[in-house]
């Protein structure tokens, strides 16, 4: 969907930091300065949108997951909501050393989680005392905390997409070393050329991280669209060849049985 400076602006996307506290690499994303604060430039934020919109429909049309990150307090619950809702991994807790350059051990973290909802289920964990109970029980809520919307990404993401890259500076790093292409809300207080793809956004105000989070989303679910009806598209055709066979097969039957009367 186009994106429309009015509703950037009214989500209050243009506002940055104080310009006492700015990265001057953000330069060619500021507007201007007003009482002290620099104002964001949205004609080029809109247009990063877009940039950053098409790369990730991509990616999703892979078939390659986009990994969410954002611990701070005001984006927590919006990335959880809509990267849930287009069942994209995320990270909205405290960031895992080695998520990404020690995945493997990461991924043993997860199947430990499955491995103790299994017990659950086959009635093994009742065999256990009430005190191995309740250390099973509360390793298993410390995983999910940490763990459990990663639980389905069996390989390491397509990409990464972050809120406030100065919080996030290890998963930045993490991702740098193993070149997974970075996207990111960067305000005006962060070094732009640590990102792959910038948008400059305000990614303070929860209503801003909203917006920005709408856009990206909606993008990577027409990827998703994109790549279903391409699967079924070659479902269908594999199916029709298979089904007209059958068609012909059928009166060539009926005549030999018609014979052998």
């Amino acid at each position: 969907m186009a994106v429309e400076v009015k509703e950037l602006l009214e989500a209050g996307v243009h506002f940055g930091h104080l310009t006492r506290k700015w990265d001057p690499n953000m330069a060619p994303y500021v507007y201007m300065e007003r009482n002290g604060i620099h104002i964001i430039n949205l004609y080029k934020t809109a247009a990063k949108i877009d940039e950053a919109g098409a790369a990730l429909s991509k990616i999703a049309n892979s078939g390659r997951k986009i990994l969410f990150v954002a611990t701070k307090k005001q984006a927590k619950d919006i990335v959880a909501e809509k990267a849930g809702s287009i069942n994209m991994p995320y990270i909205t807790e405290r960031w895992p050393g080695g998520m990404l350059t020690n995945f493997v051990t990461i991924r043993k973290a997860v199947k430990k989680m499955a491995s103790i909802d299994r017990m659950k289920k086959d009635g093994t964990f009742m065999t256990l005392s009430k005190k191995e109970r309740l250390q099973v029980d509360r390793l298993r809520a410390k995983l999910e905390k940490n763990l459990g919307s990663i639980s389905d990404m069996t390989r390491l993401p397509g990409a990464l997409f972050v809120v406030d890259i100065k919080r996030e500076h290890i998963a930045i790093k993490e991702a740098q070393k193993l070149n997974i292409p970075i996207f990111a809300m960067v305000d005006t207080n962060s070094d732009p050329r640590q990102v792959d793809y910038v948008i400059p956004a305000n990614d303070d105000a929860s209503k801003s991280i909203d917006k920005i989070l709408t856009h990206v989303t909606t993008s990577i679910a027409n990827g998703l669209a994109e790549r279903k009806a391409e699967k079924d598209a070659a479902a269908s055709a594999t199916e029709a060849p298979k089904a007209k066979a059958k068609t012909e097969a059928a009166p060539a039957k009926a005549t030999a049985v018609e014979e052998e009367e």
